[in-house]
Formats: C-alpha cells, sequence, structure tokens
C-alpha cells in the first residue's frame, strides 16, 4: 500500500505516515460507493469524482420527519391515496435539469465551522440555508407500490437526495420521506465494479482494489472534467 500511496519510507517504520481522505460525505443510514483515497489519491479525488452521482432512492408517502429520512422523529403525517404513478412521474419532470434546492437542516453543511446536524442534536436553533443551483441529470421511477416509491437519480455535487424527495411530497399535496438511500456511482467508480466489499477488507485485497483502478487514472479525469462538471460543482458533500 505504501507503494501503490507513492509513500517514501526509508526502512523507518516508525516514519511510515499513510494519509487518507474521502471524496464526499455519506448519510449516516445510506449505503453504497464512498471513494477512498490514499496517499497521492488525496490529491486526486477532487478531479477524479467532478462528474456525476448516481443514487437509488426509496420514497414513503404520507409521512414527513426532522431529518427527512427513516432515522427521524415523524414531524407530519397526511394521506396519499389520491397519490398515482401518473402523478408521481410528472411531478418527477419538474425536478429535473437545473432547479433550486433548499439543503436539509441535518446535513453536513456547517455553521461557523460545525456541521448543521451536530448544532440540531445538541438541541441548538439552525435556520435554513438558502436555496441555491442543483443540477439533475436524470430523474426516474422505477417502481411504485404505496405509499413506497423507488427512484433512480443521476445528479451533480451539492445536492440532497433527502430534499428531493421531500419536495416531491410537498409537490403532491402530501408528504414524504427517504426510507432507504444507495450510491450506486461517483464520479468513473461503481458500486458494481469497484466497490470493495466489507468480507474483502484485508490488505491484499485492498491492493488488487487498487490496481483494478489505476485504467481509470490515465487521462480520463481531465477529459470529465471539462465534458461532466457544472459551474460552481464540487465533489463535496452530499448525500
Amino acid at each position: 500500500l505504501f507503494a501503490e500511496a507513492g509513500v517514501q519510507t526509508n526502512g523507518n517504520k516508525r516514519n511510515r505516515v499513510l494519509k487518507i481522505g474521502h471524496g464526499g460525505t455519506l448519510d449516516s443510514a445510506a449505503t453504497g460507493v464512498l471513494v477512498v483515497g490514499i496517499g497521492k489519491g488525496t490529491k486526486m479525488l477532487g478531479t477524479m469524482l467532478a462528474g456525476s452521482k448516481k443514487y437509488i432512492a426509496i420514497g414513503m408517502l404520507g409521512k414527513a420527519t426532522d431529518t427527512l429520512d427513516a432515522t427521524g422523529k415523524v414531524t407530519e403525517e397526511k394521506p396519499y391515496d389520491q397519490v398515482t404513478k401518473g402523478d408521481l412521474e410528472n411531478v418527477l419532470q419538474k425536478f429535473t435539469g437545473d432547479i433550486m434546492q433548499v439543503p436539509p437542516l441535518y446535513s453536513a453543511l456547517k455553521k461557523d465551522g460545525e456541521r448543521l446536524s451536530t448544532l440540531m442534536k445538541r438541541g441548538e436553533a439552525v435556520e435554513a440555508k438558502p436555496a441555491r443551483p442543483v443540477r439533475v441529470y436524470s430523474l426516474s421511477l422505477q417502481q411504485f407500490q404505496p405509499p413506497l416509491f423507488t427512484l433512480d437519480v443521476e445528479c451533480g455535487g451539492g445536492f440532497y437526495v433527502r430534499s428531493l424527495v421531500n419536495d416531491i411530497g410537498k409537490e403532491l399535496s402530501t408528504c414524504a420521506t427517504v426510507q432507504e438511500l444507495t450510491r450506486t456511482k461517483q464520479g468513473p467508480f461503481t458500486l458494481e465494479e469497484h466497490a470493495l466489499q466489507e468480507d474483502k477488507w484485508t490488505i491484499d485485497e485492498i491492493a488488487r482494489s487498487l490496481e483494478h483502478c489505476t485504467a481509470l487514472l490515465l487521462g480520463e479525469p481531465a477529459r470529465k472534467k471539462l465534458k461532466t462538471q457544472h459551474p460552481g460543482e464540487t465533489a463535496g458533500s452530499c448525500e
């Protein structure tokens, strides 16, 4: 691993410091792709992850929570029987393309150096951040079994799927919250091709995983950044 990361050890084990970083936070209840940079790779994360992200989200109609997902306290309940599959598909068109979105209060965004989620958990008063521009490349309904519905989302940086589901509920004259969230793609990395399952978290398997990803480093990042990055978009936190 030290050799792959370009770390000079000089035979002194005490001086072996391996820098590790990740390319954007995931919600505590979410699963899926979280890209980790090791050694020199930490400096490449911003460029490598400048493209889009993909998510599979399962939402529930009729309930809203303070966190906008299943981990929070229920704050509102409304009937949803009137919502049809066609209604939901029509509403999704309003949330595709360049849109404005208000980030959730429970998020990794910061105020005075502390995450909003940390302040909320301490019971401190937190004002919602203003709406900001985000990009949704594609948004489709995969399944509809009321009250549950499954969305396939491809978006740019800074986008919150929890806010999307919450806004969809309001647009349908009811409410909705995220029940399950899985990130299936971040930049060129996908859950299917590149994720290292927990039962393979060994030195040998990690080293093999690094070799498998080497092909992604050969000139692709710069081109992807020029083609897919939206103005003001970064690889930073989102869901």
